[in-house]
């Protein structure tokens, strides 16, 4: 480019007066080049800007700029300055855009017929219609048009020449500086279509209330995902996640000492961090294979290992609900989204469907369904992706307008594993999410039973303001065994309230309340028939976009539901680091 440069500049002083018209001003503010993450085109968490992608937009904007200019086709090119609809005669550079165009042919417009003057150029643009304008002169120069200059010309050149000789130079260095540095990142770069999201969790914990807190301490506990989020069209995301994690739930105890369920251990107040984590080691395993992809008007969800209903469903929950299950919504599981999510999990498929779209009373509505399997890579008897641990989801979305979502949930599910609301994302089978031992437990005092089950839930999400959320559930589920006495039914509700941008931009004040899953009358836990509620308030403070702390309280009455049992009080500090 610097052979070209340098000629053209003992050639064409209107269209250097032109370009250095703007490049002072280029040149003396910083670069702000702006990009769209790629973890927002792929709908996910917003990621940390890496240098290869910068870089990367960077010399494609020079490219689209210089396309742009070297256009001429009857959208984009114009042949008098009069062809802009937004360039007037007393504009102040309306003189040397009349030159550029009219004498010169080397500014082409926008295809609505702008030129859009006033917008903000970075040094990029300017060297690309800088390199774009030469290119014409150089053009001009092979077809002997050598009447376009005169001597003034080249006396006004020469001046320009000298007065910004030390701008050129240090423009030409970095131009060639950035084509070096992307050659370099291009051939080093780890994928064209893959992004790596991440999310880290340092929870501080403890738990008080009677024996409860005498027989726990307090904790400091950690998870941590990296997601590999690949596309591979652009709408399509293939998520690869390694997870790694030590935290445990406390174990809640009655007056005596002894767990509040003789059967089984329950999951009142177990936190969202402490799900997920397999033998709560730090092992680091996959614990999300799943493919989303349009088809048509509908969404498909694949799922190879560790899918999960509130994956592909609308839970109806915003500001308690965190789609990577953890770090930024609510402290607990249950207040996290409705129990119904959580029968039953790991490899399968789902189908989003719109039903209308637009300004009817439905408003953007979907059928949403969806099958997973938990034991489906085991080819034993009793088990696969049929025989096995499986849950079948059905749910009809309402939206009325942008206020207000509704849905309803229907589950029919078959679990030998011992526990009802099991997402298998414990990486075990029989390892309870939410709720109670008489609400979870499949069986009898005799122990575990095959059991299969049809639950039934209601999900709202009302927003009267940008500053005000409001959403609930309620779930009811009928339970069948194959054993005597082993039929029951279970209930569950709560309903939240949020705050968004409380006290700063990106802070959220939560309060949730409601009942975890229990049961009623089950044989061989002691006829406890109290409900178990649950209060939880938390304030997620965003310290900055890669950071947030998480303060919060979890207020648990008639643990295992007992009211004789004292009440179990736990306090989280949440810290969570994404990237």
């Amino acid at each position: 480019m610097s052979n070209l440069l340098w000629k053209s500049l003992v050639v064409s002083p209107a269209v250097l007066g032109a370009t250095l018209l703007v490049s002072t001003t280029a040149m003396a503010a910083p670069s702000t080049t702006t990009q769209v993450s790629p973890a927002k085109q792929l709908g996910v968490s917003e990621v940390a800007q890496q240098p290869e992608m910068l870089a990367q937009t960077t010399i494609d904007q020079v490219n689209r700029y210089s396309n742009e200019g070297n256009q001429n086709n009857s959208q984009s090119q114009v042949t008098s300055v009069s062809q802009f609809s937004d360039v007037q005669p007393t504009d102040w550079a309306f003189q040397a855009l009349q030159s550029l165009v009219e004498r010169y042919g080397c500014i082409a417009g926008y295809p609505n017929a702008t030129y859009r003057g006033n917008r903000a150029l970075t040094r990029y643009e300017f060297a690309a219609g800088l390199n774009a304008c030469l290119d014409r002169v150089n053009e001009l120069i092979a077809t002997a048009t050598a009447d376009l200059v005169t001597k003034q010309d080249l006396a006004t050149l020469q001046r320009l020449q000298e007065e910004f000789s030390a701008e050129l130079a240090t423009l030409r260095g970095r131009v060639d500086s950035l084509e070096a540095r992307t050659a370099e990142l291009e051939a080093n770069q780890f994928s064209t279509t893959t992004k790596l999201v991440g999310e880290a969790i340092f929870g501080v914990t403890d738990v008080f209330g009677g024996t409860t807190g005498d027989n726990n301490n307090t904790v400091f506990q950690d998870r941590v995902r990296l997601d590999l989020q690949t596309s591979f069209t652009g709408r399509d995301v293939l998520h690869t996640r390694l997870a790694a994690g030590n935290a445990a739930a406390f174990a809640l105890t009655d007056n005596a000492g002894n767990p509040v369920n003789v059967l089984n251990g329950d999951a009142e107040g177990r936190q969202t961090f402490q799900v997920g984590n397999g033998a709560g080691n730090n092992a680091v395993r996959i614990d999300r294979l799943t493919y989303e992809v349009p088809i048509g008007p509908a969404n498909v969800y694949l799922a190879a290992s560790g899918g999960r209903h509130s994956h592909y469903a609308a839970v109806n929950n915003p500001y308690f609900f965190d789609n990577t299950d953890g770090g930024n919504g609510a402290l607990s599981t249950f207040a996290s989204e409705s129990p119904i999510y959580r029968i039953g999990g790991g490899a399968g498929i789902a189908l989003n469907l719109p039903l209308g779209k637009g300004g009817g009373i439905l408003g953007n509505s979907s059928i949403t369904a969806g099958y997973l399997a938990s034991e489906s890579n085991n080819p034993g008897l009793g088990s696969g992706l049929t025989n096995g641990d499986y849950a079948a989801l059905g749910q009809l979305n309402f939206s009325v307008g942008d206020r207000l979502a509704l849905a309803a949930t229907y589950v029919h599910g078959y679990s030998a594993s011992g526990a009802l609301f099991d997402s298998a994302s414990n990486g075990t089978a029989g390892a309870f999410d939410v709720g109670t031992g008489q609400a979870n437990f499949l069986g009898n005092a005799g122990g575990v039973t095959p059991s299969t089950s049809n639950s039934y839930g209601v999900e709202a999400a009302f927003r009267p303001s940008d500053k005000l959320s409001i959403s609930g559930f309620v779930s009811y589920h009928d339970v069948t065994g194959v054993g005597a006495g082993d039929n029951y039914q279970a209930w569950s509700y709560g309903l939240g309230v949020a705050l968004p941008d409380f006290g700063k931009k990106g802070n959220v004040l939560g309060v949730f309340a409601g009942a975890e899953p229990y049961s009623f009358n089950r044989p061989g836990f002691g006829g406890n028939n109290d409900i178990p509620y649950h209060f939880e308030g938390f304030y997620k403070y965003r310290v900055s976009d890669n950071i947030s702390i998480t303060p919060g309280v979890i207020w648990l009455t008639s643990p295992g539901q007992n009211s004789n049992n004292d009440d179990a009080i736990i306090g989280t500090l949440r810290t969570t680091f994404t990237f």
